[in-house]
């Protein structure tokens, strides 16, 4: 079977979701290499990566990656469908459980992910607060946490359930965030999270 085979015989798949098609043609459009593109709610949304948002994205997964001895299952920008209509995020840094495995597509599952984190993007932010927090919270994620480099905060919101969650905790760059009463169990450092 040549390429051009298998690629047919894909798409004639009818497991195939329009946010399917949606991605496959970002992926072929060069035009899009070097942007972070996501569906919320529906709408496409391309953003491209400033290096404050990549700094502090390494410094969470360095972390994530000290904390678990680096057998942890993380990732940055990979795409995730999450509960509601046309939602297919890739978080900045999601952690899913060890026994995470992909589904038959070859994704990620959003019932396996433990922690989501977003770092604002000033186009985007509203996003973070908004849609994707009750997308986060819908899914039983865990400990989601907003690193605004505007604001120079953190929020880590906690206790999910009925679409937005019970506890919220903010910290200001530079304090060391508690995180040991979550399943994350741990301090994370923001003294090294640069500001815009």
């Amino acid at each position: 079977m040549t390429l051009v085979d298998d690629r047919i015989e894909m798409a004639d798949t009818d497991d195939k979701t329009p946010l399917d098609d949606m991605f496959e043609v970002f992926e072929r459009t060069p035009a899009f290499e070097g942007y972070r593109i996501e569906v919320v709610e529906g709408v496409v949304y391309m953003v491209p990566r400033r290096s404050v948002h990549w700094e502090i994205i390494l410094e969470i997964i360095r972390a994530l990656d000290r904390t678990f001895d680096g057998d942890v299952k993380v990732f940055s920008d990979v795409r995730i469908d999450f509960p509601g209509e046309e939602n297919a995020f890739c978080p900045d840094v999601a952690k899913l459980c060890d026994d995470a495995k992909p589904d038959d597509a070859g994704r990620w599952r959003h019932q396996d992910v433990e922690f989501v984190a977003e770092v604002v993007s000033r186009g985007t932010g509203k996003n973070d607060y908004g849609p994707k927090k009750t997308a986060y919270a819908l899914a039983g994620v865990p400990v989601y946490l907003i690193a605004d480099p505007y604001q120079r905060k953190c929020h880590v919101y906690t206790e999910p359930g009925d679409g937005d969650y019970a506890k919220e905790v903010t910290v200001a760059f530079g304090a060391a965030l508690d995180l040991k009463v979550t399943p994350l169990g741990f301090v994370l450092r923001t003294d090294r999270f640069p500001t815009d």
